[in-house]
């Protein structure tokens, strides 16, 4: 019986939906009503992902805000949270689980809906299943600038926000973040199964995969016809290509558990991230990351480590373990090639030639000797191959010899290419807008006085980062110096 039968106060979105992951059967999630909050109020909404979503004009009604916060059903679904385990932090921590998370449930056009904070569930570990506003609006803003960015991730609808107070190193405010995305299945859901020796359920969950989201792997010669080990190989590679995009951009994420990491090759969970200000390839984001495991220059390899954690779990479906480990071979030969490509469109060279990687190396170590602010940078870079204003860009750099060294090399690569075409390369690759911080820091200071000003006009500049903003200027420059006082952890 569908846990709205008894329910006469529904909520309709509008929204068609359709069994998806439910289809698995019981051993898979949990079905539980979303806990509800008082008083709720709008925080901030992406007309962008409405419309993605199929949402009518006059979408978010009281009605629907009551919904997105749990306080009233939604036609047509039956919500559930999802059970999986995982690694985190390196150390195996055994089941997990929707902690907060409930699936609303999947639209007819494939895609899913989750409440993030809106109550326990059986897989809550203690927690009171709540997120916190601070946490929301971060989660809520960098889904939709990563989208933005062109950087694969899970978007988010809105946040929903309440006066209810949860404790967490101090008492907040609490708030739901609907988040939505093609799947939001895990590395962890398939260590879950595989670490219980649950094989019929792995094999289950692996076909619903392959079969929704990698079809291809079922007609491929690879593998002498394994679809399974085919199945991993292509995780491997998307995980390679977002790999590839967060380091070009410089993002670094905190906290890549394996329960953290989408099978889909999504950007997942954002939790403790941070776009570096000043370059620094050892920067750790996270403040509980007490050993630097998730240090933005070890992301590439945490990457592979997790992918071998998934690897190990479908060894029994792949069935030798000499295919799995070949299986995941092209992760290092993808992640290199889409870095290397990434690299080349913000040095706006839409070709590849020899020295390319040493002209990239080159830049690399100049910027991390001076701590040089890495998307300043790279923008002003931009507009020196767009209108030859080199100043700006060489008053960045302490070591003025190294980098007009540099520069030569550099000018000297673009001699024979057409400079408007490459200065139009650049400016599409090389963002003026990210979401810093301080940024992310003042937008909620001002939302927990119930001022969601600051929030709207971060999310209009995030959702176009590339183009200029006139009169924006000021979301674009330096970090404070009290920026770098902000401590993020895990947690929210």
């Amino acid at each position: 019986m569908s846990l709205l039968a008894e329910d006469t106060d529904i909520a309709d979105l509008g929204l068609r939906w359709k069994p998806g992951f439910s289809t698995l059967g019981p051993a898979f999630f949990t079905e539980l009503r979303p806990t509800p909050l008082p008083d709720p109020y709008w925080v901030c909404r992406s007309e962008a992902v409405a419309r993605e979503l199929g949402l009518p004009a006059d979408w978010h009604s009281d009605g629907t805000l009551r919904a997105l916060t749990g306080s009233a059903p939604i036609a047509g679904t039956q919500p559930f949270a999802t059970v999986y385990s995982g690694h985190q932090f390196g150390v195996w921590a055994g089941q997990l689980g929707d902690g907060r998370a409930i699936m609303i449930g999947e639209t007819a056009t494939g895609l899913e809906v989750q409440l993030k904070g809106a109550g326990r569930t059986p897989y809550s570990r203690g927690g009171d299943g709540r997120a916190v506003l601070r946490s929301s609006i971060r989660e809520f803003l960098c889904s939709e600038a990563m989208h933005g960015l062109g950087i694969p991730t899970t978007r988010a609808l809105c946040v929903t926000g309440s006066d209810a107070r949860v404790r967490r190193e101090e008492l907040e405010s609490a708030a739901v973040v609907t988040r939505v995305a093609p799947s939001f299945i895990r590395f962890g859901h398939f260590e879950h199964f595989a670490a219980n020796q649950r094989e019929d359920e792995l094999r289950a969950l692996a076909d619903y995969v392959i079969d929704r989201y990698y079809p291809a792997c079922r007609t491929t010669d690879r593998f002498d016809g394994n679809a399974y080990a085919a199945f991993l190989e292509a995780v491997s590679e998307r995980t390679a290509a977002l790999l590839a995009q967060w380091q070009a951009v410089g993002f670094c994420h905190g906290v890549m558990n394996t329960d953290n990491m989408s099978i889909l090759g999504l950007t997942i969970d954002y939790g403790p991230f941070q776009f570096l200000d000043g370059f620094d390839p050892r920067h750790i984001c996270n403040h509980s990351d007490t050993s630097g495991r998730y240090a933005f220059n070890q992301q590439p390899n945490v990457a592979y480590w997790n992918l071998f954690c998934l690897a190990q779990a479908l060894l029994p479906l792949i069935g030798e373990q000499e295919v799995a480990v070949a299986a995941l071979e092209s992760y290092k030969t993808v992640f290199p090639t889409e870095f290397e490509a990434r690299m080349r469109a913000k040095l706006g060279l839409s070709d590849s030639a020899e020295g390319d990687r040493a002209l990239v190396e080159g830049v690399l170590k100049l910027l991390a000797a001076g701590k040089v602010d890495y998307t300043i940078f790279w923008r002003r870079l931009s507009h020196y191959v767009a209108d030859n204003s080199v100043e700006p860009v060489r008053d960045l750099f302490l070591d003025r010899e190294g980098f007009d060294a540099w520069l030569l090399l550099f000018s000297e690569r673009h001699a024979q290419g057409v400079r408007s075409q490459a200065a139009d390369l650049m400016l599409k690759s090389n963002p003026k807008f990210v979401l810093r911080n301080h940024l992310g820091q003042q937008a909620i200071e001002a939302s927990q006085q119930k001022d969601q000003a600051g929030v709207a006009v971060l999310l209009a500049l995030l959702e176009t980062p590339f183009e200029e903003h006139p009169g924006a200027d000021a979301y674009a420059g330096f970090p404070p110096d009290w920026a770098s006082t902000i401590e993020i952890s895990c947690s929210s």
